[in-house]
């Protein structure tokens, strides 16, 4: 699964990395947790990319108040379930991150957090899925929720799955609304090669979503 995440880049290098025609203001991330408001990428009808706030966790349209949010929906079965099927053909975007945390079971009491980035240092986005707000639950805001898949040689040890990130060269793909079938995006929809990352572990500091400074990425 993918249960925090951080977002570490300047507007510039955002707005470089998935071509978006403004800068935006952005202030670092280092412990983003479900329930919160984060900056996604949309594709709006006339093709233009925005960064667009959503708060993490996605609850359908249909919902009635109860239901609580997805944060993760897997890859494999997203886009057959009916709580991700209509935002899975039409929904779709990009989640910017910098990094992500997952926590390896040391025994029946003790998880050691691990932070996951590319080795390049860059910003890289998650397969996301969005929702409008359930119209049936007063003061709903429209949510979203990442995609997760098998996880790659260097994630297995600590967790048995892991988000999907893109490669640049799908972001197109991924947002276009003209492909709506999942064979048409299952290739995008696999773990990302284990050689173009890194990973260590990280202070517990993590653990406490009050914590969101620079310590939460310094190694245990």
């Amino acid at each position: 699964m993918c249960g925090r995440f951080n977002q570490t880049a300047s507007g510039e290098e955002i707005a470089e990395a998935f071509s978006l025609d403004a800068t935006p203001s952005l202030t670092p991330r280092y412990n983003i947790a479900p329930t919160q408001p984060v900056p996604i990428v949309l594709l709006e009808p006339g093709g233009r990319r925005v960064l667009a706030e959503r708060k993490w966790g996605l609850v359908p349209r249909d919902a009635l108040g109860k239901e609580h949010g997805f944060i993760n929906a897997r890859a494999e079965t997203a886009a057959a379930k009916p709580a991700f099927a209509e935002a899975f053909a039409s929904r779709r975007c990009l989640v910017p991150a910098t990094g992500f945390y997952e926590w390896r079971q040391l025994d029946s009491r003790r998880r050691q957090p691990w932070l996951f980035r590319l080795a390049s240092g860059a910003p890289f986005a998650f397969a996301g899925l969005w929702e409008p707000a359930a119209p049936a639950i007063p003061g709903a805001a429209p949510t979203f929720t990442v995609l997760t898949t098998q996880p790659n040689e260097l994630t297995r040890p600590v967790h048995d799955r892991m988000p999907v990130i893109l490669d640049p060269g799908g972001y197109a793909r991924w947002l276009d609304p003209a492909l709506r079938e999942p064979h048409e995006l299952r290739a995008l929809l696999r773990p990302l090669p284990a050689a173009s990352m890194t990973a260590y572990p990280v202070s517990d500091r993590v653990n406490n979503a009050a914590f969101d400074d620079a310590g939460c990425l310094a190694p245990a």
